[in-house]
């Protein structure tokens, strides 16, 4: 049974045998770099970068499910990009607005 899921994977036309396979898989490198900046300061993120991460993941993601063959490997990657990105722009915008304003607010309030 092992052998036909395996079987069925490397002849699938978004398979190992194909670019349709190759590309989403090293996309995953995108993914996998935002993630390691999780440890980065918030200062260091950038706005344009992090938007197009975010923008990419969207709009591949939709695209993904609307091709033949259906390419769950590529929808998979856009949904982390997707998913990366926001949290990034999250933790950029934390610091930018809120952090700012929490401080004028104490430094009004002494």
């Amino acid at each position: 049974m092992a052998t036909s899921k395996l079987q069925a994977l490397w002849n699938h036309p978004a398979g190992p045998k194909t670019i349709h396979f190759w590309a989403p898989t090293f996309k995953w490198g995108i993914s996998i770099a935002n993630i390691a900046d999780f440890a980065k300061p918030p200062e260091n993120i950038s706005y344009p970068q992090q938007i197009a991460v975010t923008a990419t993941g969207v709009v591949w993601s939709r695209y993904s499910t609307v091709i033949t063959p259906k390419n769950w490997n590529l929808f998979s990657v856009n949904v982390a990009m997707f998913g990366t990105g926001v949290y990034q722009l999250s933790r950029k915008i934390r610091h930018d607005y809120i952090t700012k304003e929490e401080a004028e607010e104490a430094a009004v309030s002494k």
